[in-house]
């Protein structure tokens, strides 16, 4: 973990409610996909915590959804404006048990960290398929950077509105897959651990209080015991989940 100040360079609107921003800092430790930043937002206690979309150098790629007053705030932010920013926290994943051809599947907002991953695995030779699932063509984002990339791209809307129709588990039966790793919400995730084939690795969307393993406010239960999404986690394996009612 390190604490930095970043220079917003870039700032888009992708939807209606979801914003990519690019900021440039000191980057000198490597960080891993799946791993998180928490932004300091003036006049807000807590950090907001969001998931990096893509390292480029000394260039932070983020993709965000505004959902309360952090985000809010964020989207409303100019180029040229300054973060408080901790970077590399949290337990990414496992890029050494890809195999030839790993599955990256994306809900929503867990679409994002599937383009840094994708793209590090692309680097080592493996040749990522990925799935992203949203409700309705007015909510997909980031298909066309996939796309644009060189990656297998397929994109489910819950309306049939744009790509497949139906859930992310609809797809995956009918694809030949060494590993998968997943980023959605929690019904997501849930429905994908029964449909998948292979051992994976799923990343939780949770509501972090410290964002670095202080306050116990994000523990959740493992076959090995509690575990804090935000330090142990986000990245959790298959077969350590246990999923409470």
């Amino acid at each position: 973990m390190k604490q930095e100040t970043f220079k917003i360079v870039s700032k888009k609107q992708l939807t209606s409610n979801v914003f990519k921003m690019g900021l440039i800092g000191d980057i000198d430790e490597d960080i891993i996909p799946g791993q998180f930043v928490n932004i300091k937002i003036d006049g807000l206690f807590l950090r907001r915590p969001i998931s990096v979309c893509d390292v480029y150098g000394n260039t932070l790629t983020l993709v965000y959804k505004v959902v309360g007053a952090g985000t809010k705030a964020m989207s409303e932010m100019s180029v040229g404006d300054e973060l408080d920013i901790l970077i590399g926290l949290g337990n990414g994943y496992c890029l050494d048990n890809a195999g030839d051809r790993p599955l990256l599947v994306g809900g929503g907002v867990g679409a994002p960290p599937m383009l840094y991953l994708a793209k590090e695995l692309k680097f080592r030779g493996a040749s990522p398929i990925v799935v992203l699932g949203f409700n309705t063509a007015d909510e997909v984002f980031l298909y066309d950077e996939f796309k644009a990339r060189g990656f297998e791209t397929i994109v489910t809307t819950v309306d049939g509105s744009f790509g497949e129709q139906g859930f992310v588990t609809d797809v995956i039966d009918d694809l030949d897959y060494t590993y998968f790793y997943a980023c959605g919400p929690e019904p997501m995730l849930r429905a994908l651990y029964g449909a998948t084939k292979t051992s994976g690795e799923f990343s939780f969307e949770e509501r972090m209080g410290c964002g670095f393993g202080a306050c116990m406010g994000c523990s959740c239960k493992t076959i090995t015991g509690n575990k804090r999404i935000c330090k142990e986690g986000p990245v959790l394996k298959k077969e350590e989940i246990i999923w409470e009612d």
